[in-house]
């Protein structure tokens, strides 16, 4: 019993983690609140892709599946940015193409997981069971089975909290000590439409890019699926002039896209049908503290740190700190000693917010750098100038590879560094029209001493 843990979600962090854990011999015990879902058919409107990088690669190289779901994803290789006059701008993400991120699905990512899941003798997930009630004290769970519409109370020890942004073990904790919450929610929302493959599954745009559609106030962008079509996704305001409230009829939406978007007009064909038909979606920031609850509870991924889209790190870093927690009990946990898994549980408290308030001010930042700054000539520019300083300097990352291709780098570093190389190196580009009027070994060198 000792050796029992209980996860909240089998969402794909609790997924993740029980494969983690059974691969280390626990026993796991995993609740989930939706059906199972791969009987079930995908609510649409609320499937935003997810891009796969390293540090998320890593978590999957730990349950042993890391190859066997790339062969699932689509490579992108970079940003392609689409000009309001149909012009097109390819901006590469890493220094060369062994560099990039993999555009995956998030339910079928998931159903790799339970699949694989599913093969352990000690993970046991019950699904559609939504917890309702946590007493901290008696550590007593109580579930609603909606298979039968009863009501069952579980003890369990040891639980890891899994169960996502609106956590109810989130809530439970913080009625029962001291506990500083923050959840901040952007004035922006999104919502989902989708272009079709051409004929015979063929792309209707680069297959190989994230595209963006930059415009100020708000942006669509679209990645790809492996069946040919883009999943797309506008960030837009929830209110004011142009907004998800003003956009309320088949005119307005249709004279706004032709205006803003006119070369999507003739990708996504039931383009007015699905604005209307999808729902908007919310974005926001969770931050908290602690993440546990002495040795009983410990949240992690959205439930102790959701994060808003825009560097595509969410569930990479649901992923690291499932690494970062296989490592913790790698070195402090010991199965007949009762305090090492609280030891355990403080040591993953004591270091791991840190870098998830780091990932979430990147995030954010992000968002105004890809809405606005992707449009900016000397963006452009800095992104010329980075890829020139990467492939001359092993030792140089710009800002976005330090996040996305170098998870040896923790996200609190590469926040600080890669903010002082970007702000000194767009300065440099915005009083310099041409790059080849920049001395590469003095900018090298004036980075290097910082």
């Amino acid at each position: 019993m000792e050796n029992k843990i209980t996860i909240i979600g089998a969402g794909l962090a609790g997924s993740l983690l029980a494969i983690i854990l059974a691969k280390k011999g626990f026993e796991v015990e995993v609740f989930e609140k939706r059906k199972d879902m791969r009987t079930q058919k995908v609510e649409a409107g609320r499937s935003i892709n997810l891009a796969l990088s390293h540090r998320g690669l890593k978590g999957l190289e730990r349950a042993g599946i890391g190859q066997e779901i790339l062969q699932e994803a689509i490579p992108m290789y970079g940003r392609m940015l689409h000009a309001v006059n149909g012009n097109l701008i390819a901006v590469p993400y890493g220094k060369n193409k062994s560099e990039f991120i993999n555009s995956i699905s998030r339910g079928g990512l998931n159903i790799a997981l339970l699949n694989l899941a599913e093969k352990f003798e000690n993970i046991h997930i019950n699904f559609a069971h939504e917890l309702t009630e946590a007493d901290l004290d008696s550590q007593t769970y109580t579930f609603e089975d909606k298979n039968n519409q009863t009501t069952k109370k579980y003890h369990a020890k040891k639980v890891l909290a899994a169960d996502g942004a609106g956590s109810l073990l989130r809530n439970a904790i913080k009625n029962k000590i001291k506990f500083e919450e923050n959840i901040d929610f952007l004035l922006h929302g999104y919502k989902e439409l989708h272009i079709p493959a051409a004929e015979n599954n063929q792309f209707q745009i680069e297959k190989n890019a994230l595209h963006i559609w930059p415009r100020g106030q708000y942006m669509l962008i679209a990645l790809p699926n492996l069946d040919g079509s883009f999943t797309c996704t506008l960030f837009f305001p929830n209110h004011g002039e142009n907004s998800f409230d003003t956009l309320n009829t088949d005119e307005k939406i249709k004279d706004f896209f032709e205006k803003n978007f006119a070369d999507t007009m003739i990708l996504i064909p039931n383009l007015v049908q699905e604005f209307q038909k999808n729902p908007v979606g919310m974005l926001g920031t969770v931050r908290c503290s602690p993440w546990n609850f002495e040795d009983k509870i410990l949240l992690l991924g959205d439930a102790a740190h959701a994060i808003v889209p825009f560097y595509g790190q969410g569930m990479n870093c649901a992923f690291e700190d499932c690494v970062f927690l296989d490592d913790l009990i790698d070195t402090y946990y010991q199965k007949n000693d009762a305090d090492s898994w609280l030891k355990v549980c403080e040591k993953f408290n004591d270091f791991r917010p840190k870098e998830a308030n780091a990932i979430a001010d990147l995030a954010l930042e992000n968002f105004y750098e890809m809405r606005d700054g992707t449009a900016e000539p000397a963006f452009l520019r800095k992104r010329e100038l980075e890829n020139i300083l990467e492939n001359k300097y092993n030792e140089y990352h710009s800002k976005y590879s330090l996040v996305t291709f170098h998870p040896e780098v923790p996200y609190s570093e590469a926040h600080q560094r890669g903010n002082f190389q970007d702000n000194f190196l767009l300065e440099l580009c915005r009083k310099n029209e041409n790059i080849k009027d920049i001395n590469i070994e003095e900018i090298y060198q004036a980075l290097k001493k910082h």
